[in-house]
């Protein structure tokens, strides 16, 4: 392992190169929130196409297939006061 995220406030622990998406999928975490169109937030093309997996990250939407690792970054479920 390189370090950890903090995912809503609790470590995700990632590897080295790994983008927030897959460490959130590999640590059994499906569900990232919720989009402002009101659909579930989750990772679907994994390449940024879709927007599907879009996180608060600094008080902006990033997507989470495109967002590399590093150690205490702090990622938020997308939605209401998130983003």
């Amino acid at each position: 392992m390189s370090g950890a995220i903090l995912w809503n406030g609790a470590p995700v622990a990632f590897r080295a190169g790994e983008s927030v998406a897959s460490a959130l999928a590999r640590a059994g975490i499906r569900a990232l929130g919720d989009l402002p169109t009101g659909q579930e937030a989750a990772v679907f093309c994994g390449i940024g196409q879709c927007q599907g997996c879009l996180v608060s990250l600094d008080g902006r939407l990033v997507e989470a297939c495109l967002t590399p690792c590093r150690d205490g970054l702090r990622v938020a479920s997308a939605g209401a006061g998130n983003g």
